[in-house]
């Protein structure tokens, strides 16, 4: 470098000048070729799930055919006496709540009795001991009867059906079609002066009313069996009682109780 040109060099880096002039800028990299991407996988669709499987529907209950499973009209109405129709259908079968029963309830009480009482089945206390009402509704009813100067000795009890249906509900009407013969026949046989229907399920499949017995209950009924026009009085169940324990219910119950008992005291040419 010339002399000249040096001198001015120096002169300007003593100044300070040179070091403000900015160095050449380095040429930018090359941008890389974007490379192409590899394609996403295909996901298989979703598979739906296999459909459940149906459940078959419970097989159709198919009654024995022998005459102590499934006793024969001709036997039952042929029955001379309870205990004679007791020996004939204690083995029933009939109905699906046969094999299921701890013991046959076939009702208890005075043969000759003025008032029938009727229930709709029997529950776990009467599946065990073989007798109508003798759990709490029981214990109920017994007060009930003898806040009418009687004894449920005099009175007879029973029911629509005489097995224990499951979880004490209420007895399908093929169920209480099986036993309602039985029934009817001991009606035939002690031949009572009244009938008292305790709740609605024997309201319905004895008389054939199936109005609500809170509408029904009170009234006076009819029902034929055997040839005769029986008085029947619907009034609630015990057990209905237990749940409402209010002044109207149990009122309403000891006025049907008390209008019974007035008509089985008539005298029997009336």
């Amino acid at each position: 470098m010339d002399s000249p040109l040096r001198a001015w060099r120096d002169t300007l880096e003593d100044l300070g000048v040179m070091g403000l002039v900015r160095e050449p800028r380095a040429p930018a990299p090359e941008d890389p070729v974007p490379q192409p991407s590899s394609p996403s996988p295909v996901r298989p669709p979703l598979a739906r799930p296999a459909p459940r499987p149906v459940a078959a529907a419970p097989a159709a209950y198919v009654p024995p055919s022998d005459p102590i499973g499934c006793p024969a009209p001709a036997a039952v109405a042929g029955a001379a006496s309870l205990s004679d129709l007791h020996r004939i259908i204690q083995g029933c079968l009939a109905c699906p709540l046969g094999p299921g029963r701890m013991k046959f309830v076939f009702g208890e009480g005075d043969p000759g009795a003025r008032i029938l009482f009727v229930g709709e089945g029997p529950g776990r206390d009467e599946d065990v001991q073989g007798r109508p009402f003798v759990g709490k509704a029981g214990a109920l009813l017994d007060r009930m009867i003898g806040a009418l100067g009687m004894t449920r000795e005099e009175t007879y009890v029973a029911n629509i059906v005489k097995c224990r249906p499951p979880d004490n509900r209420t007895p399908a009407p093929d169920e209480a079609r099986a036993c309602l013969g039985y029934l009817r026949r001991q009606i035939e046989l002690i031949q009572p002066a009244v009938i008292v229907t305790l709740g609605a399920t024997p309201l319905r499949e004895l008389v054939g009313i199936g109005e609500g017995i809170t509408r029904m209950r009170g009234q006076w009924q009819r029902v034929k069996v055997g040839g005769r026009e029986i008085p029947v009085m619907p009034t609630y169940h015990p057990a209905y009682v237990l749940r409402q324990y209010t002044p109207d219910v149990r009122r309403a119950v000891w006025e049907d109780l008390q209008a019974a008992k007035a008509w089985a005291d008539r005298p029997a040419e009336a």
